[in-house]
């Protein structure tokens, strides 16, 4: 999973819990989150993953053009590209819109949400999200629109509640760091869900992710991914993953879904993106880092793959 953790790296999660819910049975909510619930400092110009996990009872959940699912205490349930979606105890009930019901957070108090018709809660968990201001990111193009993880039994679930609640006190106090803790929390559970993921694809998936579970092509990811700036070729890359050059890169097309040299030429302007905006570091030395010997060669690769200039994207430009 060295690959995975590559990826992670260049997305740089910022985040945290939104909210905490509880349910009594019959109910169901309309659910989506914007910038506006991010608050102030989180750059969501990548996208927001929102997410569910479940502290105690059964939830349904619904995204437009997906199957229903069921969610239980233990599960989370990730929007990967963060749809609008209904969450109920039957999502066949006609929805009411969650935005209305959630009373604000409140010094030592996280923002919530307690709604049903029925006396007994049935249904609690926390709500939160994942930003990234990195755009059209693989990792999460890869990951379908809805996804429930089963986290029962993995060491994760055992602090998962605890800690969620002690950093969300932290962060309705605004203590320093509070927001980075959040974040940290809900990217390990997110990390949890997509690696559980991986391991339940079927043997003829395709993809990023089904690249990862492939020895030869996940030997190949991790290479070109510690040694961006080297100047890789299919011989080289094919060497990595001990096969021949051809089959190396119909194996890595086919899968990938891009040859070898274009995912090269993805990753390292992922990590330019990055660096661009993160440090303050010159044109020539972001290019060096990333394998192109003049800053000419290094704007026009980039400008061609992300639509702005090295320059503009500093100063915020969005590309992609």
């Amino acid at each position: 999973m060295d690959a995975l953790s590559d990826l992670l790296s260049v997305l740089r999660f910022s985040g945290g819990l939104f909210l905490e819910s509880s349910f009594r049975a019959p109910w169901c909510v309309r659910s989506h989150i914007n910038q506006a619930d991010c608050g102030p400092g989180i750059n969501a110009d990548g996208g927001l993953v929102a997410f569910h996990y479940v502290l105690d009872g059964c939830v349904q959940v619904r995204v437009e053009g997906e199957p229903l699912r069921v969610a239980n205490a233990g599960h989370i349930i990730l929007l990967s590209r963060n749809d609008p979606h209904l969450l109920g105890s039957d999502v066949g009930m006609r929805p009411v819109d969650a935005r209305p019901l959630i009373r604000k957070a409140e010094e030592q108090v996280v923002a919530c949400l307690d709604f049903g018709t029925g006396r007994q809660v049935k249904s609690r968990f926390v709500c939160g999200y994942l930003a990234t201001a990195t755009r059209d990111h693989p990792l999460l193009t890869a990951l379908p629109a809805l996804l429930v993880a089963d986290l029962r039994g993995r060491p994760c679930a055992e602090w998962a509640e605890t800690s969620f609640r002690y950093a969300a006190r932290e962060h309705a106090a605004r203590r320093p760091a509070s927001q980075e803790i959040l974040a940290r929390l809900a990217e390990m559970l997110f990390v949890e869900a997509v690696q559980g993921y991986i391991n339940t694809l079927p043997a003829e998936a395709t993809g990023w992710l089904a690249a990862l579970r492939d020895p030869a092509l996940s030997r190949a990811l991790s290479a070109l991914h510690l040694r961006p700036a080297r100047a890789w070729t299919a011989e080289e890359l094919a060497k990595e993953a001990c096969l021949s050059r051809s089959a190396f890169a119909e194996k890595f097309t086919n899968t990938v879904g891009v040859p070898p040299m274009s995912y090269l030429t993805r990753w390292r302007m992922l990590l330019a993106g990055q660096r661009l905006r993160e440090s303050s570091d010159t044109l020539a030395q972001v290019a060096a880092v990333v394998g192109y010997e003049s800053e000419f060669s290094f704007s026009r690769a980039f400008a061609r793959e992300t639509g702005v200039t090295p320059g503009a994207w500093r100063k915020g430009g969005k590309g992609w």
